[in-house]
């Protein structure tokens, strides 16, 4: 885990909000673990599915607005989100306007991947065909390593890499591929990672004299903290273990704080030593921990 040097004073302010809550397989979120196991500490409903969260992050530094993640968009049909059972959340724009903030005023977006639940949000078909940009005065920054995954696409995520979803990024001329781990701007970092899909961004912010580690869907719910508790989506499982043990460790010795992507209950924790490795210690909304 890179740790962020210090910067200059200067104003910042994090705000997170929910998109949406969607529905999932269990079965698929674990991968091997058994449901005897994972519903102790997730319930699912009649169909094996269980609640999500879409929270995307909005970071404000002294000359910039950084949105992260975008959610699914509403560029797909009915039938594409039949299955995905979408309720509850603020909306995209909904949510901006409750932290202050007009999609105009974005300046800067982190894609952390290409997953059309991620990205989808950011471009609107208009009528009569094609697309607007819902951030007009926004650079999108995406890894070159996903970018060029996603756009090679593979059997086993082609129904989440999208084209009507990934092409408007080339077209709107305001992509900027990030080649290495780094900062994005003064007290905003990215670590790219490769076991969920090669090119993963996880965002490091460093706000006063704390970090927060946005762990997107390398660890997307408090249930995926322990080290073998992994999605199927996961292209290479023993990779995502490796990740998450690096970043695991280094939280859990300075006191850094993850904040969920995917997780309806909690935002934010804190990590602890147990017995059966490292854990979610105190848990709890954002803003308990600016």
């Amino acid at each position: 885990m890179v740790i962020l040097r210090p910067v200059r004073s200067f104003k910042m302010k994090l705000s997170i909000f929910n998109i949406s809550n969607f529905r999932v397989d269990g079965g698929a979120m674990f991968g091997v673990i058994p449901k005897a196991l994972w519903s102790r500490q997730v319930s699912s409903d009649e169909n094996n599915t269980i609640e999500l969260s879409l929270n995307s992050l909005v970071i404000e530094t002294a000359d910039r607005i950084i949105l992260v993640d975008a959610g699914w968009g509403d560029k797909q049909g009915e039938k594409f989100f039949r299955h995905a059972c979408l309720s509850g959340g603020v909306g995209l724009t909904g949510g901006l306007e409750q932290c202050g903030y007009r999609p105009d005023d974005i300046t800067d977006v982190i894609i952390t991947h290409l997953h059309a639940d991620h990205c989808g949000g950011c471009f609107a078909n208009v009528p009569g065909g094609g697309t607007r940009a819902l951030f007009p005065n926004a650079t999108y920054h995406i890894s070159r390593v996903q970018w060029e995954w996603a756009n090679d696409s593979n059997l086993r995520e082609e129904d989440a890499f999208l084209a009507e979803n990934i092409k408007p990024f080339e077209e709107s001329g305001r992509l900027n591929l990030v080649e290495e781990n780094g900062e994005i701007c003064p007290g905003v970092m990215v670590k790219i990672c490769y076991g969920h899909t090669p090119g993963l961004i996880i965002p490091v912010i460093r706000y006063r004299d704390k970090q927060f580690i946005y762990a997107g869907d390398l660890i997307p719910t408090i249930a995926h903290i322990a080290l073998l508790w992994n999605m199927a989506y996961d292209l290479l499982p023993l990779v995502t273990i490796a990740e998450k043990q690096e970043i695991l460790e280094e939280a859990l010795r300075n006191e850094h704080i993850l904040i969920f992507q995917h997780d309806p209950q909690a935002e934010c924790c804190v990590l602890t030593e147990t017995p059966k490795g490292i854990r979610a210690g105190v848990r709890g909304r954002l803003a308990d921990y600016l």
